[in-house]
């Protein structure tokens, strides 16, 4: 069966994390819909992620040496229907059928903008946005309209956590968000013999940032989202969910390698975590699965490992 999901996550510095969304993923969603690509930062922990690479062979891998264009190779490769997008601090611990979520799109394509995997009707209830049920394929569904989001949250609609969005969509609002001034890209695109000259300088991205280039995670989805919001007029407004499928689990940050002693999530740095994925501990799937978070970002309680090697394979 040909994919008809294009899954684009990125990773910097955490590969047991990324391992454990790769592991979440496949578990609760069939392998054969998704093509999945990896874009991932190499500054720490190499044999750890080629390791991961290794286990994951059917992923296609690129090393970041300029964000800006490495996403934009990958995004004009993509043919899929869809897009779902992913970083590694995300963990999968439910799913909705693909189906039901192609039908979604199928039904309402005038108005569906994306469909969640990460809200909930407890969750979004919460909000106080105005919840509208529907049936699509015998199942019951829900929509908000993220236009008039009650919260952060709901009135940010475009997300690189966990929601599938039509590529053609994706593709639109990333071309809207670039800068298509001649000269400006001559000079000052990311792979510019003028920004090549600041490297590793603060200049550098602040140049980026001012002339429209996104350079990271962070801005891409924080620009990507802005321009969104500024232009609800021209895009769909309703986000479909069924039930909270996903969650960021934060417990450390990528750019640090080691933490204050005293710091109780000090045990999860990226370091730590490398030196247990080496001593073969994994992210524990099944304990999420027992306890469900109900957030779309959680916290170190739902952080728990396993050493599930055996015989040097993992069971």
């Amino acid at each position: 069966m040909e994919a008809f999901i294009s899954n684009i996550v990125f990773s910097k510095n955490r590969a047991l994390q990324l391992d454990g969304y790769l592991a979440s993923l496949y578990r609760y969603f069939p392998p054969e819909y998704i093509q999945t690509y990896i874009l991932y930062q190499q500054q720490l922990f190499d044999e750890q992620y080629q390791q991961v690479f290794s286990e994951y062979s059917d992923c296609k891998v690129v090393k970041e040496e300029d964000f800006f264009s490495d996403f934009l190779n990958i995004i004009n490769k993509v043919n899929t229907k869809y897009i779902l997008f992913g970083v590694d601090d995300i963990v999968y611990f439910d799913s909705v059928d693909f189906e039901v979520i192609d039908k979604t799109f199928d039904a309402f394509k005038a108005d569906i903008f994306g469909f969640s995997l990460r809200f909930s009707y407890e969750y979004i209830q919460k909000s106080g946005d105005i919840i509208t049920e529907t049936h699509v394929d015998g199942q019951k569904l829900y929509s908000i309209d993220w236009t008039v989001g009650e919260t952060p949250t709901t009135r940010y609609p475009f997300e690189l956590c966990a929601t599938i969005y039509k590529t053609e969509l994706v593709k639109n609002i990333i071309y809207n968000v670039q800068n298509h001034n001649h000269v400006i890209r001559k000079f000052f695109s990311p792979r510019s013999y003028c920004i090549n000259m600041l490297k590793g300088t603060k200049l550098k991205h602040k140049i980026l940032k001012k002339f429209g280039f996104f350079y990271a995670p962070n801005p891409l989805e924080s620009w990507l989202c802005k321009w969104c919001q500024q232009n609800s007029a021209l895009l769909p407004k309703k986000l479909f969910f069924k039930k909270t499928c996903a969650s960021a689990i934060q417990v450390n940050m990528v750019n640090v390698t080691t933490r204050d002693e005293g710091d109780k999530t000090s045990e999860f740095s990226v370091k730590r975590l490398a030196e247990k994925f080496v001593k073969g501990y994994r992210f524990d799937i099944d304990f999420l699965f027992e306890n469900k978070p109900t957030e779309t970002h959680s916290g170190p309680e739902y952080f728990k490992l396993i050493n599930n090697r055996k015989n040097g394979k993992y069971t």
